[in-house]
């Protein structure tokens, strides 16, 4: 048995300016501690009900957890994988389920004052199928397609409100919410522990599928700068609806993993 652990910074307890998700950055040292403690949880929990376990970093260069700070016998990807699966990379058809760790609201929300899909600097906003998509819904696509449910996120409540409506069944843990460009975080060991328990209990009980498909995907990718709509256009099957927006349409959510992997 075999759980695959996506995680990111954006989403975790005490993390509220982009200078602490940044190299040099004020508070980016405490914010990798807090993302690997809290992932470490996760871990611990997967471990205990006799899962193996393999945690793939996914923020900025992949290299922000401190494997020292997980379990031993956990599995680390650090870096990227050179893969359209991005924070998924490594994921097949393999595991039994996925969990989501420290992820953020979607961009064009006002949920978190560090909400954005995927880079900030590079889009204004995505759409998946007409609605407004964040991280955890391209990556729970692609697991889908894997046949590998997701089982569990914690992140800001703008996230888990978002999973929890798009993925019934989904377990999940808030560490903070957003007020304007403030957090208000839960403390960091009460989060750590109550993700150790969740997941352990999420484990602990026969797992659920995967959503089925659906016919098939649009994505929709507004961009900050023109020329890269112009750009884009240029990959088959792109079509730019205007000077900023271009959309793709697939069959499989991977397709467009692949899309925005050469769009990007």
């Amino acid at each position: 048995m075999k759980v695959f652990i996506s995680a990111d910074i954006e989403g975790v307890s005490g993390i509220t300016s982009w200078a602490a998700t940044e190299y040099g950055g004020k508070g980016y040292e405490a914010a990798c501690r807090q993302m690997s403690l809290e992932t470490a949880a996760a871990c611990r929990a997967a471990l205990a009900c006799g899962y193996d376990v393999v945690v793939k970093d996914g923020h900025e260069d992949a290299m922000n957890i401190d494997h020292n700070l997980l379990p031993k016998g956990v599995e680390l990807i650090s870096g990227w994988t050179c893969s359209p699966l991005s924070m998924l990379g490594g994921l097949d058809e393999s595991f039994d389920g996925i969990i989501y760790i420290g992820y953020h609201a979607a961009a064009w929300t006002s949920a978190s004052p560090l909400k954005h899909t995927c880079e900030d600097y590079l889009y204004n906003w995505f759409k998946i199928n007409g609605e407004y998509a964040s991280e955890f819904t391209i990556n729970s696509g692609v697991a889908d397609q894997f046949g590998v449910p997701s089982l569990f996120l914690s992140g800001d409540e703008g996230i888990c409100r978002e999973a929890e409506a798009a993925y019934p069944g989904i377990v999940t843990l808030p560490t903070k919410r957003g007020v304007g460009d403030a957090t208000w975080n839960r403390h960091p060991q009460q989060v750590i522990e109550e993700i150790e328990a969740a997941v352990r209990e999420v484990l602990s009980k026969p797992l659920p599928k995967a959503r089925p498909l659906a016919d098939s995907y649009t994505m929709t990718v507004c961009y900050k700068q023109f020329q890269k709509a112009m750009t884009a256009s240029w990959f088959p099957g792109v079509k730019k609806l205007d000077d900023f927006t271009v959309s793709y349409t697939a069959d499989r959510p991977t397709e467009l993993s692949r899309c925005r992997y050469f769009i990007g």
